[in-house]
């Protein structure tokens, strides 16, 4: 088990072991306790009480985050004719089709996220062992599959973000940067967890929000309460 730095230990020491704060005081205790030099990214770790090996209980989506996410983002959209004018109209980095699909299987991965028209799904399948296990593939239910490619570059480049709760039935997510203060990051988390609770699956059972956390890039876990954040 590795070590923790001096700076870690120091900023634990802002947080009491074991309580749950208010959505407000854990968002302030991150900020507090973040060291670095660089301008940290706050995360969120949603316990969900879902099993993710019953596909009706998988929790997958998307949500534009109302303040982003605080760094560019560079979108690749698969796109022919006037759906590929319409991507870079809208700001994609980049818009094409086999050209990039040759690129990326050279090792060409100069890219954040990922859309296709329906169309070209059957060429961008073909790139599935390279996009898939770094999360790029493009995907229907998150909204990166569409001829809406205008409106899917616009939405990725505010800030948008998809989420997938994992085997151990968590969610974790980035909300923003330490520099964007305590309100900014505050309704980012709300808008995420809003989106995570109208996607409870109807099969889930009990409670469904049974922990939060929230930290930067460098600091220690603060956890919130779920029930004041229910109640919210």
């Amino acid at each position: 088990m590795s070590k923790r730095g001096k700076k870690w230990i120091e900023a634990k020491k802002n947080i009491i072991p074991g309580k749950k704060y208010s959505l407000n005081e854990a968002i302030d205790l991150v900020l507090k306790s973040a060291y670095a030099k660089f301008d940290e990214t706050v995360e969120a770790a949603i316990r969900l009480g879902v099993n993710p090996q019953h596909a009706d209980q998988m929790v997958r989506g998307s949500v534009v985050l109302p303040h982003g996410l605080g760094k560019a983002v560079r979108v690749l959209v698969f796109a022919k004719g006037e759906k590929e004018k319409e991507a870079l109209e809208a700001g994609a980095d980049y818009a094409g089709g086999d050209e990039f699909i040759e690129k990326i299987r050279g090792g060409w991965l100069e890219f954040d996220r990922v859309v296709a028209t329906p169309d070209m799904m059957g060429s961008v399948g073909k790139l599935g062992k390279i996009l898939g296990p770094r999360g790029l593939m493009p995907n229907p239910k998150v909204g990166t599959v569409t001829f809406d490619v205008g409106r899917a570059v616009k939405e990725l480049k505010a800030g948008k973000v998809e989420f997938r709760v994992e085997r151990a039935g968590i969610v974790h997510s980035p909300v923003g940067k330490v520099s964007f203060g305590p309100e900014k990051l505050r309704e980012n988390i709300l808008a995420l967890l809003e989106t995570i609770i109208k996607l409870k699956p109807a099969s889930s059972k009990g409670t469904y929000l049974r922990s939060i956390a929230l930290s930067s890039t460098m600091g220690p876990g603060v956890k919130v309460d779920p029930l004041e954040v229910r109640n919210i």
